[in-house]
This record gives structure tokens, C-alpha cells and sequence, in this order.
């Protein structure tokens, strides 16, 4: 079979990125584990970066990684129903901070007085 040029190729053949992903893993109870994120829309997601610089700048220097290819990380993650996978997301979101403690109702009302 020919191979088409890229010009005239709507799907071209090499799949981007060729390379090997940084991706960001977080402690499990058997090592690493893959850290999953969700899009815009709710959909559960695996995330990869085309360079280190580029994990650190959206998730921080504390963030641990390891290199997988886009496969094996579809691969990994197919089993949990996570058919997406993010390359280079242009920004992430921090989760929200934890709530402070309770205060419990009796409280509040007696304060108010």
C-alpha cells in the first residue's frame, strides 16, 4: 500500500505523538497508579505531556510521572471505561480547597444573638 503524503492525507498514518508521554501517576497500594482527570464536560480522562516542562508548568514540581507511550496508556485505562485521553491540555484546574470544619447549627444561632 502507498503511503499518502500528509497533505493529502485527512488521517495521517504516524499518529501524534510518535514519542513517549510524561504521565502523571500518584502512589497506589501496588506502586504507581495513573493519575485520571476530567474535561470540561465531566468525562473521566487520562492525561499526557509531550515534555516534562510542560507537566511542571500545569501540575507542579511535586507532581510524579512516568514515560508510556500513548497505547499503553490507552491500554491501562480502557478497562476502567476511560476512553479519552488528553495530550498537552492548555490548563488544568486546581481541586477546590477543603471545606473548614463544621459548625454546627446551635453554634451559628447563639453567635447571631
Amino acid at each position: 500500500m502507498e503511503q499518502l503524503l500528509y497533505g493529502e492525507d485527512p488521517e495521517p498514518s504516524d499518529r501524534f505523538p510518535a514519542g513517549p508521554l510524561y504521565v502523571p501517576v500518584r502512589p497506589g497500594p501496588s506502586g504507581s497508579v495513573v493519575r485520571l482527570f476530567r474535561t470540561p464536560l465531566g468525562d473521566r480522562s487520562a492525561v499526557g505531556f509531550t515534555s516534562e516542562r510542560g507537566l511542571v508548568a500545569a501540575l507542579g514540581t511535586g507532581q510524579a510521572w512516568i514515560r508510556l507511550a500513548e497505547p499503553a496508556l490507552r491500554t491501562l485505562t480502557a478497562p476502567l471505561g476511560v476512553t479519552t485521553v488528553t495530550i498537552d491540555p492548555p490548563f488544568t484546574v486546581c481541586a477546590p480547597a477543603p471545606a473548614g470544619p463544621a459548625v454546627p447549627a446551635a453554634a451559628l444561632a447563639a453567635s447571631a444573638r
